[in-house]
């Protein structure tokens, strides 16, 4: 059992380099580390979704990541960029200003507010369901945008 938790971690500890990589000049990756970005750089652009642990090897942690990497097509359609946060000790700015408790998943919209904040790993699809019924969403998918940037 051990060897394949290990291999599930490193599957997922790859998955953020593996969409920094997959990103165009100019264009910001859809999995970033906290410690590569402020929480303002996305305000009006994208959906942050911040996903914090106290570790990568923290099993939500690594739920959550395996539900997200299964559905970046329905994020990418809604303008979300997630955001992994797995060292308490680098107090990053989205630390600071989320202040988690251990592991969590905090939506915010691209007004900057906070939307949803859940203590538990959440499928993409409810995590799905609740961005398209906040304001910004709904006026994109009245206007016939699928990302609305």
């Amino acid at each position: 059992m051990k060897p394949l938790f290990a291999l599930v971690f490193l599957a997922f500890a790859a998955a953020p380099a593996a969409a920094q990589e997959t990103a165009s000049d100019g264009e910001v990756p859809l999995i970033v580390s906290a410690q590569d970005v402020a929480p303002d750089e996305f305000l009006w652009l994208k959906r942050p979704l911040v996903v914090f642990a106290d570790t990568p090897a923290d099993p939500r942690y690594v739920e959550q990541m395996g539900y997200i990497t299964d559905r970046l097509d329905a994020l990418v359609t809604r303008d979300v960029v997630v955001i992994t946060d797995t060292d308490p000790a680098a107090r990053s700015a989205w630390r600071q200003k989320l202040r988690p408790r251990g592991f969590g998943l905090v939506l915010i919209g691209k007004d900057g507010e906070i939307y949803l904040r859940k203590p538990l790993p959440w499928h993409v699809r409810e995590i799905v369901r609740s961005i398209d019924k906040l304001p910004a969403r709904q006026r994109e998918m009245r206007e016939g945008k699928a990302g609305g940037s």
